[in-house]
């Protein structure tokens, strides 16, 4: 079998993997609940490769990424759901339905008219979808009330911040930054307050509420949490290189340092990046 940029080819491919015969052993254990942390990883690569403007990589991301959609595609096609080629159907005809200003007659003609029908077909699908499933004997307790829309297969941080956009929409929202941060202060407060008790559990929900503030400040101030953070672990990783280099080049090593040896080169590395930006 050779490689090809035909569609089909790789269609082929995951089924020979799969074929309970004569496929890969690994390939055909997985079911859409073991292969699901490799579907979010390879969303992440892609995020990766774009953020590092790596034009390669990100090439190569997205096909990690469709193997993703093909393999999850096949074991429902096995277990007689749906197949790849009903999962672009049924993107396709909502790409057309959600565009009717590109597809077929309509006024929304500015950003804001196109945001306000996509909304409104939106709302129109996901009554559809309840029916179906309510067809099929399927759970909606889950997607049940205003929030039911926001995915709780979201990262943490995203989910929250999706959380509070939607309950914005409805006015359930703060008018200002300088707010949150009292609620902030206030937040840190309790956590200090659930460390001294030494509850477990309360620490750690004081913490998620702490966190749910500062997601909700970012979002006041037009930083997306996710990206911020992102940030500051980009930032992190570098300036923790520069300890290790530094530590390497004078014949030392990260296990037999101090914490106070670290702080300092840390505190250089710092040094450094603020003068050029300055420079």
């Amino acid at each position: 079998m050779e490689a090809s940029k035909d569609i089909s080819r790789l269609i082929e491919i995951m089924a020979a993997l799969r074929d309970p015969k004569t496929g890969c052993p690994w390939d055909i254990v997985q079911t859409f609940e073991t292969i699901k942390p490799y579907t979010i990883e390879e969303a992440y690569e892609v995020s990766d490769a774009i953020e590092r403007n790596d034009m390669d990589d990100l090439c190569e991301e997205l096909g990690d990424l469709l193997l993703q959609v093909v393999f999850h595609a096949r074991m429902a096609e096995e277990a007689g759901e749906f197949t790849f080629g009903d999962v672009v159907e049924a993107i396709t005809r909502k790409m057309i339905r959600r565009h009717p200003h590109v597809f077929a007659r309509s006024d929304a003609d500015t950003p804001e008219l196109v945001k306000k029908q996509w909304d409104e077909i939106k709302q129109a699908e996901k009554h559809e979808r309840a029916e179906r499933r309510a067809r099929r004997g399927v759970s909606e307790d889950f997607r049940a009330g205003f929030l039911g829309s926001v995915q709780r297969s979201f990262p943490a941080l995203t989910e929250a911040l999706k959380l509070q956009e939607r309950a914005a929409k409805v006015g359930f929202d703060w008018s200002a930054p300088e707010p949150i941060l009292d609620k902030i202060e206030e937040e840190i407060g309790e956590l200090r307050a659930a460390l001294k008790e030494g509850n477990h559990a309360k620490v750690s929900d004081e913490l998620g509420d702490l966190i749910f503030a500062i997601a909700n400040i970012g979002r006041h101030v037009q930083a997306d949490p996710e990206q911020a953070l992102r940030g500051t672990n980009t930032k992190f990783r570098r300036r923790f290189n520069h300890i290790e280099k530094t530590l390497e080049a004078d014949g030392e090593t990260l296990e037999a340092a101090t914490l106070e040896r670290m702080e300092e080169i840390w505190q250089a590395a710092k040094a450094i990046e603020r003068a050029v930006a300055g420079g």
